[in-house]
């Protein structure tokens, strides 16, 4: 069986004091949840508190980005080892945010990847394409170098150690989504290239869907043959939302 998993990212918001009252609800709120594995990513600063906040529940926490270097003259960087010393079990890394305003291309994000599984943290592997790429139809081309470049630095071994997020850059935080069958329609894809390296690893690997991600249609995105849980910005922000969320993964 496939894990199921939903994470939120809270890109960068937050602040002490809501950390502490969003984390305590929804602790509250998916206690008891055992079946599937529920994560935040936070912004740096907040890693120490979160632990704190999370440590005695059944919600895993990670960053949401790292650097590719373990350590050295990297000013304003953050390293695998960092990461460790907070007790981070996921990363994100080779979201379309840090492709589009940061300028990290596919090789970059195949070198944080690779950093990440050789710490023991599990990369949560973002791919996705513009409004653009959709409408030229090269949504599986781009897609397909995306997952390539990470296959060829780390192998088709790595993915039984990582989490594939599939987010169309179109849906992000514009209210647009994806509707089920164009989601499942690309995670069938994913699944299935991989398949044609290794059945087993395919078969394994959860693959999310991330792009506007709402208690109101995270059932249906969720009930796709081939969506194993969701990657939650927004909402991840709201913890009535978020619960309903990580709910609905458990029916």
């Amino acid at each position: 069986m496939r894990e199921k998993m939903v994470a939120g990212n809270w890109k960068m918001h937050g602040s002490l004091v809501d950390n502490k009252q969003l984390l305590d609800e929804v602790a509250a709120g998916v206690d008891g949840l055992k079946e599937a594995c529920l994560a935040v990513c936070v912004p740096y600063p907040y890693l120490s508190s979160v632990q704190d906040a999370l440590r005695s529940t059944n919600i895993a926490w990670g960053a949401q980005n790292v650097s590719q270097y373990e350590k050295g003259a990297y000013t304003g960087e953050v390293s695998t080892s960092m990461l460790k010393d907070f007790g981070c079990r996921y990363v994100i890394v080779g979201h379309s945010e840090r492709r589009t305003l940061f300028g990290e291309n596919n090789a970059i994000v195949a070198e944080k990847y690779l950093a990440a599984q050789r710490a023991g943290i599990t990369p949560i592997l973002c791919v996705g394409e513009t409004l653009e790429q959709r409408e030229a139809g090269t949504t599986e081309r781009v897609i397909e170098d995306q997952l390539t470049a990470v296959i060829r630095l780390a192998g088709i071994e790595s993915l039984s150690q990582a989490v594939v997020a599939y987010e169309p850059i179109w849906a992000i935080g514009t209210g647009k989504t994806a509707s089920p069958q164009q989601a499942q329609d690309v995670h069938s894809f994913i699944r299935t290239g991989i398949a044609k390296e290794n059945v087993n690893i395919a078969r394994e690997l959860a693959i999310l869907y991330g792009g506007s991600v709402k208690a109101n249609n995270a059932s249906e995105l969720f009930a796709m043959p081939d969506i194993d849980g969701g990657l939650i910005g927004g909402a991840s922000l709201i913890a009535s939302e978020f619960i309903a969320i990580c709910r609905a993964l458990h029916h």
